[in-house]
């Protein structure tokens, strides 16, 4: 039964999450710049206020009970909505409508996002966007944190709350030093590759897409040679252009580079790379559901 409720202020939640952060009350107490035994108290009265134990003490060591977890988790989220409003009305204040903030792997700057920015600032010429590059695991858990707004992914699958919208299917190419014997003319098929070294995307880059890649071995027969990987695409490029290995990149990553390299599009294998816009459907930005438009049109 919750009594009383009214009594608690906003410092006691503040104070609540940075005891559950900690753990420990006098590490919480001296980031909070308050005494331990006033913490204490104030965390003893408002378990008392909501009629809810939060924590767990023992003898040298503080847990949250299930309760505090959901309490924590619940509240960082509000939290973060609350900043984000307060700083979407200072946008407004200054005359922006808003700010979007972008999370993409490097094959989406290609052609997919200049698009969709340009369609965006026709309908909200006043609006910032943020763009930063970052790996699919990454982006996920931003966008799970709603530290990005959109993301630009290649994987199969999505936690749950996350949205997807398809957005390009595309062959994979092979990359290879500008020296290299093998070209268009005379390319059969992966298996001339077979005593190459390759340099390929982390498999924490997506292990749905890094799986996807082993099928294109799998299917021609034999297990590569790994001998670097990195989740950079320039950094691949120039490891091939050194004549470190030979790579598998999705195709459009061949545009916007000036490198001694070629490449060599695998248009007869079946496997294919899906490019993936997604977004938290519990993200309340309001500029969001005006880019989600563009993209459902």
């Amino acid at each position: 039964m919750i009594t009383n409720s009214n009594q608690l202020e906003f410092r006691h939640y503040k104070y609540f999450l940075e005891v559950a952060k900690q753990l420990h009350f006098r590490k919480a107490a001296e980031q909070l710049y308050i005494s331990q035994p006033g913490l204490s108290r104030q965390i003893k009265q408002m378990e008392e206020n909501l009629g809810v134990q939060l924590f767990e003490r023992h003898n040298r060591k503080v847990e949250l009970t299930k309760a505090g977890e959901y309490l924590q988790n619940e509240l960082i989220t509000n939290f973060k909505q609350l900043d984000d409003i307060i700083n979407h009305t200072k946008l407004l204040n200054d005359g922006i409508v808003g700010k979007l903030k972008l999370g993409y792997v490097g094959s989406a700057m290609q052609e997919l996002i200049p698009q969709l920015l340009l369609k965006f600032r026709d309908t909200n010429p006043n609006a910032l966007v943020n763009l930063t590059e970052i790996d699919n695991k990454q982006q996920i858990n931003a966008l799970l944190n709603q530290d990005i707004d959109i993301g630009f992914v290649r994987m199969e699958r999505v936690p749950k709350g996350l949205e997807t919208s398809p957005a390009t299917e595309e062959t994979f190419s092979l990359v290879l030093p500008k020296n290299h014997k093998l070209n268009q003319g005379n390319f059969i098929n992966l298996s001339q590759l077979k005593d190459e070294h390759f340099i390929l995307f982390d498999a924490s880059y997506s292990e749905s897409y890094y799986e996807k890649v082993m099928q294109i071995f799998d299917d021609s027969g034999f297990l590569p040679t790994i001998s670097h990987s990195t989740v950079n695409a320039i950094s691949i490029y120039r490891l091939v252009e050194n004549n470190f290995g030979i790579s598998i990149v999705p195709t459009s990553l061949q545009n916007g580079f000036n490198l001694d390299i070629k490449f060599i599009e695998l248009k007869n294998i079946s496997q294919r790379t899906a490019l993936k816009i997604v977004w938290n459907t519990r993200n309340t930005n309001p500029v969001l559901q005006s880019f989600i438009d563009i993209i459902n049109h």
